[in-house]
């Protein structure tokens, strides 16, 4: 039976602390940074200098954009190149090399510039057109954005950073078991799929990716070659536990209020920045740095909140993978595996839960497993 590696265990807990302060400095940066476009005047002065140039709103937006974030990449890409491949690597968890990572960079840097646009300047199209009561249109279409994304993730985005193929002959019993667990859990998937996490990490990991006729089972090519049959099933059906359990419209609708609270709070802050900073308006694109800084502290403030809620969601699903798989011991197993594995620490500190962890940790999971074996007849 797996057990936790203790000496694993010291690295995780170094792996944590060098992470975690990592995203301090990493949020005092990006607040940093848009506060001085605003005290310095950058922030009006581009404006004023594009739409010198042209009249024209979609013109002027896109190019402040492209100018602020921009900037903002070059001065994160040292962070970006330490957390994402140099403290992987000296904690002897990737394996990608660094041409690679220069790739998905790249990709990544492509992605986010065509999805950001679009989304900015729809963002500043409903600041234009709907007035005070842009924080609730633009909360809808918040809404309309993240279930479209969730939908089609998995065909179009996905496939560009990972090659996604079906299960072959010999683990076809495998892939026979999780579509019965499926149908079981009254979900239907079009297929059970191999994702090749090992050309970038040697960490495991399993998902239910998509909506509706887009809707499958991944599982990283580095789970199937580690964990047996009986782990692999009961981490998939937690991940199954969250169709069940109706989590994506709780979290969606979870967060849909969160948003709208926040939209509404950093309208009302805007009202003074706009005042102070010397915007034309809300829909001023010279307000970008602002509404970076109130939503940014918005998300921190609401980030353990968020969390809370998603540790609930995670505990209901830990119990439906129990009940339906009825194997407390590879349940217990899998998450061993897990913590040895991905290097993740079984037993932080309660202030590092509260703040930070979206699902339980994995020394909770793994009791609550070893509990219900006790508790089960026979």
């Amino acid at each position: 039976m797996t057990q936790i590696d203790l000496e694993r265990q010291k690295q995780a807990k170094l792996y944590g602390r060098i992470k975690r302060r990592l995203w301090l400095v990493d949020q005092g940066i990006t607040l940093l940074y848009a506060f001085l476009w605003l005290v310095t005047g950058w922030s009006v002065a581009l404006r004023s200098w594009l739409a010198s140039m042209v009249n024209n709103d979609w013109f002027i937006v896109a190019g402040f954009a492209a100018v602020f974030s921009g900037i903002f990449f070059l001065i994160s890409l040292p962070m970006g190149y330490y957390t994402g491949y140099i403290l992987p690597h000296r904690f002897d968890l990737s394996t990608q090399a660094l041409k690679d990572w220069v790739i998905d960079q790249l990709k990544s840097l492509v992605v986010g510039a065509v999805l950001g646009l679009v989304l900015i300047e729809l963002v500043y199209l409903i600041l234009r057109l709907t007035g005070d009561n842009w924080w609730l249109w633009l909360t809808g279409g918040m809404l309309f954005f993240s279930v479209l994304m969730t939908n089609l993730a998995p065909v179009l985005l996905m496939p560009i950073f990972n090659k996604f193929t079906p299960l072959d002959e010999e683990h076809a019993d495998l892939a026979d078991r999780l579509v019965a667990l499926a149908e079981k859990a009254g979900t239907k998937v079009r297929g059970v799929f191999k994702m090749d996490m090992s050309r970038r990490t040697k960490q495991a990991n399993a998902a239910l990716t998509g909506l509706g006729n887009t809707r499958r089972i991944i599982l990283g090519d580095t789970l199937i070659s580690e964990f047996s049959a009986d782990e692999i099933e009961t981490v998939l059906a937690h991940e199954l536990g969250h169709h069940v359990n109706r989590d994506i419209a709780w979290l969606i609708g979870g967060g849909t209020v969160l948003t709208a609270l926040g939209l509404f709070l950093v309208s009302r802050a805007m009202v003074w920045a706009i005042a102070v900073f010397g915007f034309t308006g809300a829909s001023d694109p010279a307000g970008l740095p602002a509404l970076m800084i109130l939503l940014s502290l918005y998300q921190l403030i609401t980030m353990p909140i968020e969390n809370a809620f998603s540790r609930w969601r995670e505990n209901k699903a830990d119990d439906y993978a129990l009940q339906a798989t009825n194997k407390a011991e590879a349940f217990s197993s899998a998450f061993k595996r897990l913590a040895n594995q991905n290097l993740s620490d079984v037993d932080p500190e309660a202030w590092v839960v509260f703040m930070f962890y979206s699902h339980p940790p994995l020394q909770a999971r793994i009791a609550k497993a070893e509990g219900w074996q006790e508790a089960a007849p026979g």
